[in-house]
């Protein structure tokens, strides 16, 4: 069974960085697009990067120049500096993965990890 592991969350002061990391597991043949989203208390779950398997990033508007997301193989590591207390959120991993034995990705998710900023 895959899964997707997050960690590195926690709390931090404004301004302050944190690096992510997301490690799949389990029986994987490929592992495609990876994405990360995060849900403010109170809001909609909101995409904020996204990376392909060469490589090419995308990045939400609210997080451009603060957020950078970066790929080993399988392992995801998004690093965000310059965080804001509107940072905080619950972020998740999510992986387009193909299983050993079969043709086509399933989306999987992570379980979610706390950021917190404030001071």
């Amino acid at each position: 069974q895959v899964q997707l592991v997050e960690s590195g969350g926690g709390l931090v002061q404004p301004g302050g960085s944190l690096r992510l990391s997301c490690v799949p597991s389990g029986s994987i043949r490929r592992i495609y697009l990876m994405r990360w989203h995060r849900q403010a208390p109170g809001k909609q779950r909101e995409l904020v990067a996204s990376i392909t398997s060469v490589g090419e990033t995308n990045y939400a508007d609210s997080v451009k120049g603060r957020f950078t997301i970066s790929r080993d193989n399988a392992e995801m590591f998004p690093q965000i500096d310059s965080l804001k207390p509107v940072d905080t959120a619950v972020y998740y991993c999510n992986a387009a993965i193909v299983e050993i034995g079969e043709t086509w990705p399933v989306e999987y998710w992570g379980q979610g990890i706390q950021v917190t900023v404030s001071s």
